[in-house]
């Protein structure tokens, strides 16, 4: 089987198992803003519509997640012959768009709190937020578990994070102005959940936009992976050694090798070697190399056909 033929069983494997949990958190999430809605409109808390209204934000957001998952696993075409696993990169991006615009929403939400202070039933905000708060939990590990290898995943943790945080938040708040009428708790901690939520935005973004702009994924640095190369048997010199990341946990490399003139049964066994050294070392499974040697013989047709031995223009001998 090929790297990509790995690559790709990995991805469908794992998009599966995300796409069920996903399904999850998206029936549950939907529940709690109805429950949470209810509750605002009977305890007359605009704390508890608010985070109603941010939950189902979140649920727009989770839906969109799944849509990315599902058709993430669609096998590649003579279009997208990567397949589309970066559907879930541009989700995880456009989700963390989204939880942006609510954070600015929430923060203007708490300082018009400040000026114009309301007194709700502190005691069934508690209530309300606490039922929110067990479940959002529940979805919480569950997506811990798994949220590891997909940046999608890792982008429905941080708004399910956001909204138990939300929901501490409100509990927090109702059992003090419970106690002492002091309403401007609230809004504080509101503030206090925008800076958490900020933080996660952050961290996904700045993932999203290196899987995008093809940076050296963080675990298989180019001085590490060429040293790897170095020292397979039979390699000489690598150069023009590119890599960077397909989608979640799916990795490819490029890279032209120079070896000593040897047949291509022999430059197929050097292949072999760094296919493995890669996916051994570094986790990379698309891998593609392409042969170059520093003098060939004018009719030598094994690796390459250089006319000259230094015009440096060969015949390709590729691997995935």
């Amino acid at each position: 089987m090929s790297g990509h033929d790995h690559a790709h069983d990995h991805s469908h494997d794992h998009g599966a198992a995300g796409s069920g949990q996903l399904k999850i958190a998206l029936v549950a999430t939907a529940g709690i803003a109805l429950i949470e809605l209810g509750g605002g409109i009977v305890s007359h808390s605009l704390a508890l519509l608010s985070d109603a209204a941010h939950v189902t934000m979140d649920v727009v957001a989770l839906a969109i997640a799944l849509a990315a998952s599902i058709h993430s696993m669609r096998p590649a075409n003579e279009r997208q012959t990567f397949g589309f696993a970066r559907l879930e990169i541009l989700a995880g991006l456009g989700n963390s768009a989204l939880l942006l615009a609510l954070t600015v929403l929430i923060v203007v939400e708490a300082f018009q709190r400040f000026m114009h202070p309301q007194l709700p039933e502190g005691t069934l905000m508690v209530a309300v937020a606490l039922i929110g708060l067990a479940v959002n939990a529940g979805i919480g590990i569950m997506l811990v578990r798994s949220a590891h290898g997909s940046l999608n995943l890792r982008a429905a943790m941080w708004h399910v994070g956001g909204d138990a945080l939300g929901e501490i938040a409100v509990v927090a708040g109702g059992l003090v102005i419970a106690a002492t009428g002091a309403s401007w708790i609230d809004p504080a901690l509101s503030l206090f959940v925008s800076a958490i939520i900020l933080f996660g935005i952050y961290k996904v973004a700045r993932e999203a936009t290196h899987v995008l702009l093809e940076s050296v994924p963080d675990h298989a640095k180019l001085p590490a992976v060429r040293e790897s190369i170095n020292h397979c048997d039979g390699v000489v010199a690598v150069h023009d050694l590119h890599v960077w990341t397909i989608g979640s946990g799916s990795y490819a490399l490029s890279a032209h090798v120079v070896l000593e003139d040897r047949r291509l049964s022999e430059a197929t066994a050097v292949l072999n070697r760094i296919t493995s050294a890669m996916h051994d070392d570094f986790g990379i499974t698309h891998v593609t190399v392409q042969f170059e040697c520093e003098s060939c013989e004018a009719d030598e047709r094994v690796v390459c056909t250089q006319v000259e031995p230094r015009s440096r223009e060969p015949v390709s001998t590729s691997g995935t």
